[in-house]
């Protein structure tokens, strides 16, 4: 098992937006959390990577407890994040955007290597390398945001609504580069809006509803399921 999240509570000021969320995602699996606006998908993220000052219960990765955990040594541990609206280094290249990905290993050999993959996943970014981030469409900083994550080489790779603005032919292009990255063997975390393409992905996924988890299920359980297809598939 790689993450195991057990009756999680967290939230911010005194007020709790998690109500005992218990969710895992093994080792080589592809998970998604589906859910309407403020329903906590991105808090659950946040607290994963240290970033929610209020959390109680468990987060186990590998073995190591989250609770408690500087964010800073997160990363360390082979969890990337890639938030949601992607926030790119604007004025530094795409070179230099993904080389920030990389500021934890404290070996910097095979840097060359990382940084072929992620231009081999995302082909366009080989061409723009030496272009300045902030000047990229927004498939294109998603496509940096992915890579930048993809340089520390991750065991668990947590993403924050990913298709979030983009258009129909570049969120085809970040399935297959989803399905590609799964198939390496990164576990992912997968909070997405468009369920049509994080069902399409996942091979399991869980339903929040205002900070709670009211559903989940295999992938083709949660599109036979009434309810989604209702209210998140608009079937």
């Amino acid at each position: 098992m790689t993450l195991a999240i057990d009756m999680l509570n967290a939230g911010y000021g005194g007020k709790d937006v998690l109500h005992d969320v218990s969710l895992k995602v093994d080792a080589g699996e592809t998970v998604t959390l589906l859910g309407a606006n403020t329903a906590g998908k991105s808090s659950l993220l946040r607290s994963i990577s240290g970033l929610v000052p209020q959390v109680r219960g468990k987060i186990n990765f590998n073995g190591a407890n989250l609770i408690g955990r500087p964010a800073h040594t997160i990363p360390e541990l082979g969890i990337a994040h890639v938030p949601e609206g992607r926030h790119v280094f604007p004025l530094m290249t795409v070179y230099d955007n993904l080389l920030m990905g990389a500021y934890t290993l404290r070996r910097k050999d095979g840097l060359d290597a990382r940084i072929e993959a992620v231009f081999a996943l995302f082909p366009r970014l080989r061409e723009r390398r030496n272009q300045a981030a902030g000047l990229m469409s927004g498939g294109e900083q998603q496509m940096v945001a992915i890579g930048r994550a993809l340089m520390l080489e991750p065991k668990l790779l947590l993403l924050d609504e990913p298709s979030h603005g983009l258009a129909p032919i570049v969120v085809d292009e970040l399935h297959e580069a989803l399905l590609r990255i799964n198939a390496t063997g990164v576990s992912v975390l997968l909070v997405e809006q468009n369920a049509q393409l994080a069902l399409s992905i996942a091979s399991r996924g869980y339903v929040l509803e205002s900070g709670r988890l009211v559903l989940q299920g295999s992938a083709a359980e949660l599109r036979a399921n009434d309810e989604v297809r209702r209210a998140y598939l608009g079937l």
